[in-house]
């Protein structure tokens, strides 16, 4: 049986040794001090967490973050290439920190995601693309459940 990437709480950017601030300058986001702390959550280790998961844990901090800022920081993030925004269903999205290709598992009763390789998943055939467009990219979520036995 596969092993499958479950997010860990282990340093993947420790802040001393990596510095954030020059990896959100490379990718040409001015290093504030609420984005630092959003990446210091974020890029630590590879995740994937909603915006209200990453808001809980920051108000458990002294310094105080609006709402708005969490989102527009994590909006920045997503287009500048730091993660990958995953919509579920019509209501809830998490963000990934993990860039390269990947699809999940994402369990419905727990909602714990797990990362499957690209390498672990193969298609047939992919429909004809309209007239003019190209792949960008294909994410795929699997729903599981417990099997009820």
């Amino acid at each position: 049986m596969r092993t499958y990437h479950r997010a860990t709480s282990r340093n993947r950017l420790d802040p001393v040794v990596y510095q954030i601030n020059p990896l959100l300058e490379r990718h040409g986001i001015r290093p504030t001090p609420q984005r630092v702390r959003v990446a210091r959550i974020l890029l630590a280790a590879p995740v994937h967490i909603t915006a209200d998961q990453l808001l809980a844990t920051l108000k458990q901090s002294p310094n105080r973050i609006s709402k708005a800022t969490v989102y527009n920081t994590l909006k920045l993030f997503v287009e500048r290439g730091l993660a990958r925004q995953i919509h579920l269903d019509p209501d809830r999205c998490v963000y990934d920190s993990t860039m390269t290709p990947h699809h999940h598992f994402q369990n419905v009763e727990t909602g714990e995601m797990l990362d499957i390789q690209p390498g672990d998943l193969a298609f047939a055939r992919l429909p004809p693309l309209p007239e003019g467009t190209e792949i960008d990219s294909v994410d795929v979520v699997i729903r599981v459940r417990r099997r009820k036995d």
